[in-house]
């Protein structure tokens, strides 16, 4: 690559974290300040930046039109897929992957366990918001009136003796979700399976989707199974990462 495509690369990236002036951008990439106006300048021409009001430099119209074709291409099931076989590979559970599809969870992708006891769902597949693990997870960092509008006062269908059927309950569970980082489902979506949950985001931030390490209490402990929060935290966070996110 050469120095001048890298440099001008550098300032998109800089210009990316907000507005800065000629000097500062030629301090940040140690380079002359002359160096540093003309790759702003061709930039400027092609409308990947442009001047602000007080003589400073920001991303211009170009790039917004650029970001938005690429996050519409993105595939989060291919770029979620190595991450969910790595975490799969490690913790030797069952890793599943899912969104929000209208009030429900919808699994996109599972990587089976490597125990011979192993878990009925599939690709395609849909469950509850309220008593699934993806499900809480996502619904832990909705909007507030977005909770609302998909879950109501009344209350919520019970599938198991711990299912969660009051929103008052449902709240403070999703409150401390949101706070630690990822959420469990204690058996409330079936008897005899214990999962845990962490949040994936797109560019912006937004909760777009989760993944899961699941287990049957037989094969893993509660102890066990909150050991793996840490690797399933980081593996949301790599996903996310691809899908333009930043842990900054």
């Amino acid at each position: 690559m050469s120095s001048s495509v890298e440099r001008a690369m550098r300032i998109l990236v800089e210009l990316a974290e907000g507005p800065a002036t000629i000097s500062e951008l030629a301090r940040r990439l140690d380079v002359h300040r002359a160096t540093s106006l003309r790759l702003l300048r061709t930039l400027e021409e092609q409308r990947f930046v442009r001047r602000t009001d007080d003589g400073g430099y920001q991303l211009g119209p170009r790039m917004a039109t650029l970001a938005a074709a690429a996050l519409e291409g993105l595939d989060i099931r291919g770029l979620a897929s190595r991450h969910l076989r790595d975490l799969g590979a490690s913790c030797g559970q069952t890793v599943h992957l899912g969104a929000l599809e209208g009030d429900r969870v919808v699994y996109l992708d599972k990587v089976e366990s490597r125990h011979a006891v192993r878990m009925y769902s599939h690709i395609g597949a849909v469950a509850p918001l309220h008593a699934t693990g993806i499900g809480k997870a996502i619904l832990a960092h909705m909007p507030a009136r977005e909770r609302e509008d998909l879950l109501g006062d009344l209350p919520l269908p019970r599938y198991t003796p711990n299912t969660r059927t009051e929103r008052a309950l449902l709240d403070e569970d999703l409150d401390r979700a949101a706070e630690r980082g990822w959420a469990l489902d204690d058996f409330e979506h079936e008897e005899f399976i214990h999962c845990v949950a962490a949040p994936v985001r797109n560019a912006p931030g937004r909760v777009v989707a989760a993944i899961s390490i699941s287990a049957p209490s037989m094969v893993l402990d509660r102890p066990g199974l909150l050991a793996l929060t840490g690797d399933l935290t980081r593996t949301a966070d790599d996903i996310s990462e691809e899908l333009g996110w930043s842990r900054r």
